[in-house]
Order: C-alpha cells, then structure tokens, then sequence
C-alpha cells in the first residue's frame, strides 16, 4: 500500500541521517524498499493522471522537511539532512507529521507565505 506523505517523512528523514547529498531518485529509490512497494503501486498514477502517486507523496513530504528546515536544498534536485533534521531524531520521534512540523517557527512562516502566494493569485 503507498503511504502518505507524512507516513513518508520519518522513513525519508532517518534514511538521510548520515548527512551525505542525496538526489530525489536515490530517496525514491530507498524509499520504495522501505515501504517494499510492488511495481503496480509504482505505476499507480494520481487520479488527475499528472504524476506517479508515491513519487507525489515523496515530493509533498521533502517540500515539508524543506519547509521546516529538516533539509535543505543544495543544488535542483539535491539535498541533505540539516543539524535541525539531526536534532529531531535524536528526540527519537514516533513519528513526524504536520503537528510536529508547526512547532518550527521557520515551517509555520514558509506555510503562513504560501498561503498569502496563493490567495493573490
């Protein structure tokens, strides 16, 4: 079964924590075994038929890590763990969710200019 993207970001997060660059398609990658998704679940599209439903959910995951500082962007599809990223698994989370992810003032206000982007278009 393919998991949200919350369910996704604790996996994406532990499976980064030794601070090397990642590309989106290696975590893909790791991430496809972690959840062992079979090639049908891979192929699965969104129901808009835009994009691939766990490389959707990926994605929406990393812009949340981004979002709150838990990773950062080195070059276009590059990115690593932040010393943030770091800290929070050494609080040994249950699991990392949008609730956990308002406790950083950085998300809150990456969240808070989106939604102003948004609303002036």
């Amino acid at each position: 079964m393919i998991p949200d993207f919350q369910s996704i970001m604790l996996p994406f997060l532990k499976n980064i924590q030794d601070e090397k660059e990642y590309s989106t398609s290696e975590i893909i990658e790791i991430l496809t075994r972690e959840f062992n998704l079979t090639e049908d679940e891979l192929e699965e599209y969104l129901p808009s038929g835009s994009q691939k439903t766990f490389y959707n959910r990926v994605f929406w995951a990393k812009a949340h890590l981004k979002m709150a500082g838990l990773i950062i962007n080195l070059r276009r599809g590059i990115f690593k763990i932040t010393k943030e990223g770091i800290d929070v698994l050494k609080k040994n989370p249950e699991k990392i969710n949008l609730k956990l992810l308002k406790q950083f003032p950085i998300y809150l206000e990456s969240v808070g200019k989106q939604k102003e982007e948004n609303l002036e278009k």
